[in-house]
């Protein structure tokens, strides 16, 4: 199964323009674009075939040639990553099985999620979609109610059937646990990883969609699958004792690099 990972980064980011130029210094000082640690981490990824950078923006274009990305320029018109894939898939440059969308936003993500998702693709060659899911930790859990008592957007929860079938994915923190039962909580919410794996044939239905009215309503672009009927499979993977998130605010920069000191 012939396998690319696709990066999406855009430069006019609504909530954080210039996000995949922003540096990240590590515990040895030593500093990289939000981009570049994201491309290293999918390099990373045993048994993927290519890597590329899809990006509508000649700064980030010239910043991943740099540091020695294979960039696909892409239109200014792609709404969201998933866009971005299709464009990419589309264009021609490469020609794959299965499209691994690692977003440019998410540079601690392990190469063990990506590789149990490939695996879980394989797997289930019925499967049109697949993202990860992660049970929260503590920590992570504390991020989640920190950010939302704050008003911000931070992370995104998924709630999935017994089958592992995605029934909603949300920014609010899903399912709603009262206070007083949060000791008891473990177990119940799963952090989404910003990843997904689709079948060529899967990006084409989508470029073909319109927006979807929760996709609009959430600003999460996996909801236009489910609003057309199509089944997103949750892969649920392990931390490993190691904590997850993505940078989607300014904040987020001074705790990614607490995580990248703290390993």
């Amino acid at each position: 199964m012939k396998t690319v990972i696709v990066i999406p980064a855009r430069y006019a980011s609504t909530r954080y323009p210039g996000k995949p130029l922003v540096t990240l210094r590590d515990r040895d000082g030593n500093e990289k674009s939000l981009i570049q640690r994201s491309w290293e981490a999918a390099m990373e990824v045993k048994g993927v075939d290519a890597v590329y950078v899809a990006t509508d923006d000649d700064r980030i274009k010239d910043a991943a040639e740099a540091f020695g990305a294979q960039v696909i320029m892409t239109s200014e018109s792609c709404e969201n990553g998933t866009a971005r894939c299709a464009e990419a898939t589309a264009s021609g440059v490469f020609d794959a099985d299965l499209v691994v969308n690692l977003q440019g936003d998410a540079p601690l993500t392990p190469a063990w999620f990506v590789e149990d998702l490939i695996a879980a693709m394989a797997a289930r060659p019925e499967a049109p979609v697949a993202t990860p899911v992660v049970l929260c930790d503590a920590q992570t859990y504390a991020h989640f109610r920190a950010d939302r008592a704050a008003g911000l957007v931070g992370g995104t929860t998924a709630v999935f059937d017994r089958n592992h079938r995605a029934l909603y994915f949300s920014k609010e923190v899903l399912p709603y646990i009262h206070p007083d039962k949060a000791a008891d909580a473990e177990g119940d919410v799963f952090h989404h990883v910003g990843l997904y794996a689709y079948r060529p044939a899967a990006l084409v239905q989508y470029a073909g969609w319109p927006e979807g009215r929760l996709e609009r309503h959430e600003g999460l672009e996996q909801l236009r699958f489910l609003e057309n009927g199509t089944d997103v499979l949750c892969v649920e993977v392990e931390g490993r004792g190691r904590v997850f998130w993505e940078l989607n605010n300014p904040g987020d920069v001074a705790r990614i690099e607490s995580i990248l000191n703290a390993e």
